[in-house]
């Protein structure tokens, strides 16, 4: 029983009504026939517990019997609402960005690309240091190639080379 005004204010803070844990757990069952409706291939790449990955596998089979699914989700909402949901939403939002992550990595290599030609040998070699898969003269060739090819105003096979080059040799990192 609480003993003062305050701890009675806390209680009320804690406890939720009906209502809202209906809500919630409405959200939690379609989050979890999202993910019932994920690629084995896209599961693979979500951090799930042990519990929830043999849910989703249980799932699998039983998804042409719509009760049996209907239960299944209403188990695997509660599951989830055990769980911490943040590493698995963070998963979901990366698959989700892809495209936006590759066009950023795109970006990127046209920069370090443009960099690397009007820079000369310090910005070469600071690349050399970073990347040691990449061969000092092949590089010094597509740069001075490159860097002749963007004087003329004319950019064309070794500027799209030296793209290619940075681009295979820095995939490593990104």
């Amino acid at each position: 029983m609480p003993d003062s005004a305050n701890d009675i204010d806390e209680l009320d803070e804690e406890l939720k009504s009906k209502s809202e844990v209906k809500r919630e757990m409405i959200q939690l069952q379609i989050f979890g026939q999202s993910l019932i409706d994920l690629s084995k291939h896209q599961r693979s790449k979500i951090p799930f517990t042990e519990e929830i990955k043999d849910a989703l596998i249980l799932a699998d089979k039983i998804k042409n019997k719509h009760e049996a699914l209907r239960r299944h989700v209403r188990h695997l909402a509660r599951m989830l609402s055990e769980a911490d949901l943040e590493p698995i939403k963070h998963a979901l939002d990366v698959m989700a960005n892809k495209h936006q992550q590759e066009t950023a990595k795109f970006i990127k290599l046209e920069k370090m690309r443009d960099d690397v030609i009007d820079q000369g040998n310090d910005f070469v070699e600071a690349l050399l240091n970073e990347h040691e898969s990449m061969e000092r003269q092949k590089l010094r060739q597509l740069v001075r190639q490159a860097s002749k090819e963007k004087k003329a105003e004319k950019l064309g096979k070794y500027y799209k080379e030296l793209f290619d080059y940075l681009k295979l040799h820095t995939r490593q990192i990104n």
